[in-house]
């Protein structure tokens, strides 16, 4: 599989900054792999939340997520500023695709880069349902 070419921040449409912390630091003394697919969900979400489309305890309709996938070009660490990047590259009757970046705080090149899947299910039934109309408009707003 060929390695993706670096994204830049005009990649995307929404941007979340988040600040490292010291327990996000592994070993090796960088934020380890599983920290930025945290990152990844806190973006996705956080932009749902704040565009009022989904409440997470009484929403009849939530997402979850399907797929995920992340490129590492440069590591981060404690106390590192960065900002999540997020567009949606594909949306479908009952799926989104994020394309995500991940940005050090004034750099243009993503450091780390990929893709979120999530489902539209309904609470009730567990099972796919179409995206609602107003988190379609949230989605669009965004979209790429």
């Amino acid at each position: 599989m060929a390695r993706p070419a670096r994204s830049t921040r005009a990649d995307y449409r929404h941007m979340t900054p988040i600040t490292t912390r010291w327990c996000d630091n592994d070993v090796f003394a960088h934020v380890n792999n599983v920290v930025y697919y945290q990152w990844f969900d806190t973006a996705v979400t956080g932009y749902l939340l704040k565009t009022g489309v989904l409440d997470p305890l009484r929403s009849p309709v939530i997402t979850l997520v399907v797929e995920t996938r992340c490129s590492y070009f440069e590591s981060t660490s404690f106390p590192d500023l960065i900002e999540v990047g997020i567009a949606i590259k594909q949306l479908g009757t009952s799926s989104m695709t994020y394309q995500i970046g991940i940005f050090k705080q004034g750099q243009d090149l993503a450091i780390a880069q990929g893709h979120l899947i999530h489902v539209a299910v309904d609470r009730a039934s567990n099972s796919s349902t179409p995206i609602p109309d107003p988190m379609r408009k949230a989605l669009e707003a965004i979209q790429i």
